[in-house]
Parts: structure tokens; sequence; C-alpha cells
């Protein structure tokens, strides 16, 4: 019988306290360093133990010892300062109470939004290397033989997208240096034996928020100069030893203004990681699994796509599950597909409506969903 692998975006929730410390040190305020490093270092052993208990094969650290997945870098890079209110989602800003209500919901969004203000780039890179310590001994300690970790990065695209360019003359010149910038933190995630993910919603989600003022046309064009940014500043490592993640948003929104998976999809097929995990099974985009099958996927892609909504606290039947891995293994082949998860659990420290405990029901359901597939395939 075929094993289909589990795995999932990446971030895992961060839990009240550690969330203070998060913040705090985002924000440059006083914090206990060696309180901050035994907390999430104790925090990411939950995480990967939960992860292995639930059966997940290809585990992450949760990101828990960054504020998100797209501005952590600005401690780690020169360039970046003060702060910048973020543009409301076209889809949002249609319905101001909604906003309300989702922003009561999830959470406030307490993280420092910087722009880029100067040249980029690479001066301090410990805290990765803190990062990869503290997996590690989580993996040591919970992680069964044949768990393989990841670690999550952000690319250049989806920096320029949160990070606005207030200093380069082109947005082809800020992805360069960027790129160059960021280059040193990849191969040092492979190096140390892990897969390398690169979170890339700057490809779809950025449509609607940071570029909703720009046409398709010239949102393309800036899709496709990220894409050609990420294959440069990854030039030096193996397609099979990274993966990335498209998606549309992670919040509970109409996503009406949505661009269609149809308009991306060559994009996205010409990064070079090899594995591609992307939305499919929220109600916006679970019917794009046709585009999937309609599209030229080369011969060493596999796909990943979400099999399990994180927008939602609603846990999944194993056999809903199951129907939605044969739909793409019926594309690529059963050995050419891995089940994740929409989005993350936790994208930003203190923000997100999935409770902790209904993540581990979610990713103990994708685990019997793909066995379910497997007997099918």
């Amino acid at each position: 019988m075929t094993h289909i692998a589990t795995t999932h975006v990446g971030s895992m929730p961060r839990g009240g306290e550690l969330t203070q410390l998060l913040i705090a040190r985002d924000h440059g305020d006083p914090y206990d360093a060696d309180e901050f490093d035994a907390k999430v270092g104790a925090a990411v052993k939950e995480a990967v133990k939960h992860q292995v208990e639930c059966g997940v094969d290809i585990v992450s650290d949760g990101e828990i010892g960054k504020i998100g997945y797209s501005t952590y870098m600005i401690e780690r890079l020169t360039g970046f300062g003060g702060h910048v209110d973020r543009k409301m989602a076209a889809d949002l800003a249609e319905h101001p109470d909604l906003a309300k209500k989702l922003s009561a919901i999830m959470g406030s969004q307490e993280f420092t939004r910087a722009s880029c203000v100067g040249p980029i780039k690479l001066v301090n890179l410990q805290p990765l290397h803190d990062d990869i310590r503290r997996f590690r001994a989580a993996l040591d300690a919970h992680g069964a033989p044949t768990t393989q970790g990841f670690m999550n990065a952000a690319s250049p695209g989806l920096i320029t997208a949160f990070q606005v360019n207030k200093y380069y003359p082109s947005h082809e010149a800020y992805l360069a240096d960027l790129a160059d910038a960021m280059r040193e933190e990849y191969e040092t995630i492979v190096n140390a034996g892990f897969l390398l993910q690169l979170d890339c919603p700057d490809l779809a989600m950025s449509r609607h928020t940071g570029y909703q003022d720009a046409s398709e046309e010239e949102f393309l064009k800036i899709a496709a100069a990220n894409v050609e940014a990420l294959n440069a500043a990854t030039a030096n490592i193996p397609p099979e030893k990274m993966r990335m993640h498209i998606c549309w948003g992670n919040y509970e929104g109409p996503h009406d203004h949505d661009i269609p998976l149809e308009r991306v999809i060559d994009i996205v097929l010409n990064a070079r990681p090899g594995v591609v995990l992307f939305e499919a099974a929220n109600p916006r985009h679970e019917h794009e699994w046709k585009v999937w099958a309609d599209a030229k996927i080369p011969a060493h892609k596999v796909l990943a796509p979400g099999m399990i909504d994180t927008c939602s606290n609603y846990v999944e039947h194993p056999e809903l599950i199951a129907q939605r891995i044969e739909r793409f293994a019926g594309i690529v082949g059963a050995d050419r597909v891995q089940a994740s998860t929409d989005c993350g659990f936790g994208t930003f420290a203190g923000y997100g409506k999935i409770d902790p405990e209904v993540t581990w029901k979610k990713l103990r359901n994708l685990r019997a969903g793909a066995d379910i597939a497997a007997t099918r395939v």
C-alpha cells in the first residue's frame, strides 16, 4: 500500500505568555533573553511532540520563535525602519462591519510593519541558528526516525509585499538585494539537514492586498519577477530539498477578490522548489483541483494541497479528506501527493481563531484521511 505523507504549512499557536514575549522583542522593549530562549525551546518541543503524535510525517518548529512569517527578517537584515499601517484587503474593504468582527475574533496584529528605507544587507543570522538548535533538540527528543523536518523562510517577493519599498529605484532592484541577503538563510536551513519552505503568498494574496491598486497585468509582471528572484536566491539548492507555499490569505473573509489560480499557475510552476503547497480545502479554492488537472505540471513536482481549512474550527471528516486526496492522486499519482493544510495555524503571534486543541484534532484526521486514501489509489 502506498504511504501518503502528511504535512502542514508551518506555523502553530504560540500561547498567551510566549506571545507577549514575542511582541516585546519585536517592539524593541526589554525582555529576558534566557527566559525567551527557554520558553521558545519548550514550546517547540511541545509542538513537535504533538505533530509526531498526530502522525504528521513532515513537521516544523511551528515558527514559534518568530513574531510572524513575513516580518521576522527585520532583525536579521539592515535597511528596514518605521511602521506603516497595512492596506485593508479589497474584499474586506467592502464590508467594514465584517472587518471589525473578524478583528475582534482573530485578535490584533501587533507586529511592526517596517518599510525598506535603506540598502538591504544580512547582518545577524544568530536568530536562525537559535531556531535550528531548538528544532534539532525537539526532533531529537520527540521525532520518530522517519520524521522529516522543514523550516519556513520568507521569499524575496513576500518581503517586498509586507515591507514596502521606499528606497530602491525599482521593484527589481529591491528584489535583487533581497535575494543576495536571504540566500545564506536559505542555504543554512538546508545545510542543517532540513527542508526549506519558501512562503510565497505574494504570488496570490498580494493581488487583493498590497497590489490591489495595480492592474492584473502589472501584478503578474511583479509575481514573475518575484519568482525570478526566488530562483536566483536558491540556485545552489536542489529542487527536491525545497517546498513553496502559495495562498490567498489566512482569514475568513469573502475572498471574492482573490485572483483565480489559473491566472498565476504558470508563474508558480516556474519556481524551482519541488513541492508546491496551496489552498484546496476552503470554499473559494477547492474547485481549483480542475486547474491542476489541466496544467502542465513538471514531472519532478510534488503537489501538497491543503486538505484541511485553517480558518475554521470544524474538524474535517477523514472520509472527506480521503476524497480530496484522491482527486490529486488522480492527476499526478499518489506518489507525488502530500496531504497538507490550506495555511498555517498561527501565522502571527496572538492572531488566529483556531483553538490549539482543534489544531491537533485536525492533524490527526489528516493522517486518518491519508491512510484511507492510500487503500484506494
